[in-house]
């Protein structure tokens, strides 16, 4: 017999968690970051800038607050189009708190109550009605904006105190925006909710199967209605930020930004049917739209431009498991 004694290999359960974090899609997309993060630096001279670097983020925080909220929405297998209209009826609703005298709190407060009344209003359509929620959200955005434009019409509420304007301009120290700060407080609150609760469990539970979920004890209307209330709230207040930043209300302000939102939450790695995906690759994609359309912008490509950048994003993001899938069974064969 052989003294030889065989070599003893860890066994797939042990070394297979490094591995799915080395090769996850978060990953990926941090490399992708990184990488987009290099070219900037050689494309344009100002980019390093600390101010140039302080002005990218103003490019995605409001968007990427939202997409937290939307993230745990379409996980659950819902989705909120009617996003950029709720901007649009919340910063409206604050003009017109505005010409009746309000202070800076209650601006924030009426902001934050009108999107948090429009989220109930889609998840009650949605969990009351048993309305699809695309359906809805697009009946709903315009219906938002649409109010937004009667209220005003061609017109613009300006003059918001000087103590609002911190909210979207201010700085909480040196280059670092107070909007960035809440952004990454928001992150880690979002976080610690879908990955350290059972209410994040629900959510995944929800998504990947609602029957048997129901029939587990998770009451599913209920959870999707607090989704979509979530949802309106992070629409408040993005555009408590929106508003404060631009300093005046129109009626077309945050137009398109719905597209923006939900690219985040799929380029972050969320199934768009539903039961997967993380806050981490949200975030992440966040700072990747953001990189790419500030890059852009310094090398002052056009707005529409950018349109078909995001969107052809989205498609490509959406199709490319299908192919991938597609891929691997070819080769199977």
């Amino acid at each position: 017999m052989s003294n030889t004694t065989p070599k003893r290999h860890l066994p797939d359960r042990l070394d297979s968690p490094l591995k799915a974090a080395f090769f996850s899609w978060p990953s990926l997309l941090l490399a992708v970051a990184v990488s987009i993060f290099i070219i900037n630096s050689f494309a344009s001279p100002y980019f390093l800038s600390p101010w140039a670097l302080s002005d990218a983020t103003f490019n995605f925080t409001e968007k990427a607050i939202i997409a937290l909220a939307m993230a745990l929405l379409i996980i659950s297998g819902e989705i909120d189009i009617s996003v950029a209209g709720i901007i649009a009826i919340s910063s409206t609703m604050m003009g017109v708190a505005l010409q009746f005298g309000a202070d800076t709190p209650t601006l924030v407060i009426v902001g934050m109550l009108t999107g948090l009344i429009c989220g109930a209003f889609n998840g009650a359509l949605v969990t009351k009605l048993g309305l699809p929620s695309i359906v809805v959200t697009i009946g709903t955005m315009s219906l938002f904006r649409g109010i937004s434009f009667i209220i005003l019409g061609d017109k613009a509420y300006k003059g918001y105190p000087e103590s609002f304007a911190y909210f979207g301009q201010g700085y909480v120290y040196w280059v670092i925006s107070f909007e960035f700060v809440l952004f990454l407080g928001l992150a880690l609150v979002y976080y610690v909710l879908l990955h350290k609760t059972n209410f994040g469990r629900y959510i995944y539970a929800i998504g990947n199967n609602p029957i048997a979920a129901q029939f587990s004890g998770v009451r599913v209307a209920r959870v999707k209605f607090v989704l979509f209330c979530l949802t309106g709230i992070m629409a408040g207040v993005a555009a408590v930020l929106l508003t404060s930043r631009l300093g005046s209300t129109r009626p077309s302000i945050a137009r398109g930004w719905e597209l923006e939102v939900i690219t985040m939450v799929v380029l972050g790695g969320i199934n768009i049917l539903g039961g997967s995906g993380t806050i981490q690759g949200t975030v992440i994609a966040a700072f990747i739209m953001g990189l790419v359309t500030f890059g852009l912008g310094l090398l002052n490509v056009p707005g529409i431009v950018m349109s078909i950048i995001i969107g052809a994003l989205l498609i490509g993001v959406i199709a490319l498991p299908t192919l991938l899938n597609m891929l691997r069974e070819r080769l199977k064969k």
